[in-house]
């Protein structure tokens, strides 16, 4: 009863952790309360708003077949911007990741929006926003014999994949401890094993998953199952917006919230991951 305590209260902390956990098809992620009010900062005294990013983290910013600067950071600083009324004052730089925490020291930027961790080290140099994405554990099995929650005991004794000396499967062991663990170096191998039910499920990180899932190396064999599984401990808690200025990263807190309460937050999410990992 113990563990069955420990797993409810680390993975169902969030309310629409529990509620998607339980919905028969994952569900767009709602991460601020409808019911919260944030006041809408007066920005009109800003000379200029320029996010920083990079160029090499598909699906969050990359450059499309024309050249152009694009994903789903992209637009989601372009939203916030609107949502702020200052789009005509909106900036987005694409630069190498090393290049970053630099610019943004000398103000050749106001804002990092490239997926920076939220660590106790990285709050000593910036103010961050509240977390806009988080990336929850999930379970993939073969879409014949894929169970729904509570899966605890159904899998007890099964063999589930997951990456060796990953978080998750520091996740896997610590929540899951009556299933048979098998450790791989590379997911593609995994996932092979899942396929030819060498293994019953593979464990791991739901972004990643799901792109698998609506690639042509599943061929449609799985889906998700269970979850999704939020353990900040040792999965962290999610892209945040990094900034130098407290000021601005309420008024980010601000405009997000928004996003997310008229929906605009759920059309960019479906946009870049029409196989949604929550």
């Amino acid at each position: 009863m113990k563990l069955r305590a420990a797993l409810s209260a680390a993975f169902c902390a969030l309310a629409f952790a529990c509620g998607s956990a339980r919905a028969a098809e994952p569900q767009v992620p709602m991460f601020w309360d409808g019911n919260e009010r944030l006041p809408k900062p007066n920005l009109s005294g800003l000379a200029r708003l320029r996010f920083l990013t990079t160029t090499d983290f598909p699906p969050f910013n990359f450059l499309d077949r024309e050249g152009r600067l694009s994903g789903f950071h992209v637009d989601l600083a372009r939203a916030i911007c609107a949502e702020l009324d200052i789009a005509d004052k909106c900036q987005i730089q694409a630069a190498p990741w090393a290049e970053l925490d630099g610019l943004l020291r000398s103000r050749q930027g106001e804002a990092i929006l490239a997926g920076i961790a939220v660590t106790g080290e990285t709050r000593l140099k910036y103010a961050f926003s509240r977390p806009y994405l988080r990336f929850p554990a999930r379970f993939v099995m073969p879409k014949t014999t894929a169970v729904a929650e509570p899966v605890f005991d159904k899998l007890q004794g099964k063999r589930v994949g997951v990456i060796a000396g990953s978080a998750h499967e520091l996740v896997l062991r610590a929540y899951f401890t009556g299933v048979k663990v098998v450790t791989y170096s590379r997911q593609d191998w995994m996932l092979e094993d899942l396929k030819a039910a060498r293994i019953a499920a593979a464990f791991g990180d739901g972004m990643r998953l799901g792109f698998w899932l609506q690639g042509t190396e599943a061929g449609g064999c799985c889906r998700f199952a269970g979850g999704p599984y939020l353990a900040p401990e040792y999965l962290g808690s999610g892209l945040a917006i990094a900034t130098s200025e407290p000021a601005l990263a309420a008024a980010f807190d601000a405009a997000l919230h928004q996003i997310a309460v008229k929906g605009v937050f759920a059309e960019l999410y479906l946009r870049y991951f029409p196989v949604s990992f929550f």
